[in-house]
C-alpha cells in the first residue's frame, strides 16, 4: 500500500475527503519525523517504536574491488514493532473488525422569520456599447509551380 491508497482507505473516516485524509496523514507522518529529528522516540500503543539511532564509525569492505573502506558514523531511523502487531502478523491474535467511518448528518439549519419583500422597480439596463469584431485577412499563398523536369537523352 502506498501513500496514496493509504489516504483513500482513510477518506470514509473523514466523510469522503480525501483532502482532509490527505492533510491528517501528512500530520502524523510529519509529528513523527520532526520528534525523531529532535531525537525523542515515538511509540504508539500495539503498533511500534520509531527512533533515531547513531551508528559508529567502522570499517567495511568493496564488494567489487575487495578494498576495505572505512564507513562514517551516521544517524539512522529505526522502527520497533510492538508485541500487538507482531502477534497479529504472525496469526496469533485475531483482528477485530476495522473501525467503522463515522458518518456526520447534518441537522437542519432554522430559517429566520420571513420578512415582509418590498417591491422595487426594475433596475434599467445599460445597453453597452459593442464595438463590431475586426475580421482578419488571412492571405492564401498561391500552390507552388512545378517546374518541368528536363529528361536526358541516352545516346
Amino acid at each position: 500500500m502506498n501513500k496514496a491508497q493509504f489516504i483513500a482507505a482513510l477518506a470514509p473516516h473523514f466523510n469522503g475527503s480525501k483532502k482532509e485524509a490527505s492533510h491528517a496523514v501528512d500530520i502524523i507522518f510529519d509529528t513523527i519525523v520532526r520528534n525523531m529529528v529532535a531525537g525523542e522516540d515515538v511509540m504508539i500503543n500495539d503498533f511500534g517504536k520509531f527512533k533515531k539511532v547513531d551508528r559508529k564509525a567502522r570499517m567495511g569492505r568493496n564488494p567489487f574491488t575487495g578494498e576495505t573502506i572505512k564507513i562514517k558514523a551516521m544517524k539512522k531511523p529505526r522502527f520497533l514493532p510492538a508485541k500487538g502487531l507482531k502477534d497479529a502478523i504472525s496469526g496469533e491474535r485475531k483482528l477485530g473488525p476495522a473501525p467503522k467511518p463515522v458518518v456526520v448528518v447534518a441537522k437542519p439549519v432554522a430559517k429566520p422569520a420571513a420578512k415582509k419583500a418590498v417591491k422595487k422597480a426594475p433596475a434599467k439596463k445599460k445597453a453597452a456599447a459593442k464595438k463590431p469584431a475586426a475580421k482578419k485577412k488571412v492571405a492564401k499563398k498561391a500552390p507552388a509551380k512545378k517546374k518541368p523536369v528536363a529528361k536526358k537523352k541516352k545516346k
